[in-house]
């Protein structure tokens, strides 16, 4: 018998294991996320795809898929309460995307477009953040990290290194290098590591390749956020 689920009205099926975000991804409907990726355990960090599930707030990514659920995933209050969280992630850092390399490719950037998000809402703390221009080809900008714990995963998990970590909380959390200097370059990282490469934001960046496909041509310059993650991560399940 098929087991399913319904979001906005719409009967998905999904398969045991499966979480909301498998089973709406395997659907070709998106819920809005930043921390989530298929290729790593779920970790419910950034709260962008909170849906209503039978009344109750759960992270998609996150909670399991069952019988019965009747889940709302765009709503006036949900809309609402995203926008305000891409509001505060942007106030919390340095994110000025006319002057950031990111600009086009920023999956944040994206993810405020595409809730219409016209303005930050809340006063800018202008958080005091370090960069690490240590290493010979990498380099690490804490002003746009939304500590979205993704290379952390990606370091622990695909590469196994375990290069990153996060600390502190609150206005005090940030991104630390596992390495006796704190520094990027005595870290065993590698330009090819996953964990390099999978940053939303601007965080982590290839030296020397800055600008080398101009803006305008980039991925969510043309494209909303929605089609182009839909199709990434249908592709990294084989669909």
């Amino acid at each position: 018998m098929r087991k399913t689920i319904t979001i906005d009205g719409q009967e998905i099926p999904y398969t045991e294991g499966q979480t909301i975000m498998d089973a709406a991804i395997s659907a070709d409907i998106y819920i809005p996320h930043l921390c989530h990726d298929p290729d790593y355990e779920p970790h419910g960090s950034c709260k962008l795809c909170t849906v209503s599930v039978n009344g109750r707030n759960c992270s998609a990514c996150t909670f399991p898929a069952m019988e019965g659920q009747e889940i709302i995933n765009h709503s006036v209050d949900l809309e609402q309460d995203r926008k305000r969280i891409t509001q505060m992630l942007f106030v919390e850092g340095n994110h000025f995307c006319p002057s950031c390399e990111k600009t086009g490719n920023c999956q944040l950037q994206g993810i405020g477009c595409y809730l219409n998000m016209h303005d930050n809402h809340f006063p800018h703390f202008f958080a005091n953040r370090e960069m690490d221009a240590s290493h010979p080809d990498i380099l690490i900008d804490q002003n746009r990290c939304i500590f979205c714990n993704l290379y952390v995963r990606a370091s622990q998990e695909k590469d196994r290194k375990n290069v990153f970590a996060i600390s502190g909380r609150g206005i005090n959390k940030h991104l630390i290098v596992n390495s006796i200097s704190g520094q990027l370059k005595d870290s065993d990282i590698d330009i090819a590591d996953h964990a390099v490469h999978i940053c939303p934001t601007g965080a982590i960046l290839i030296k020397r390749t800055g600008y080398q496909v101009p803006i305008g041509q980039r991925t969510y310059d043309h494209t909303k956020i929605d089609a182009v993650t839909l199709a990434k991560e249908n592709k990294q399940h084989g669909r």
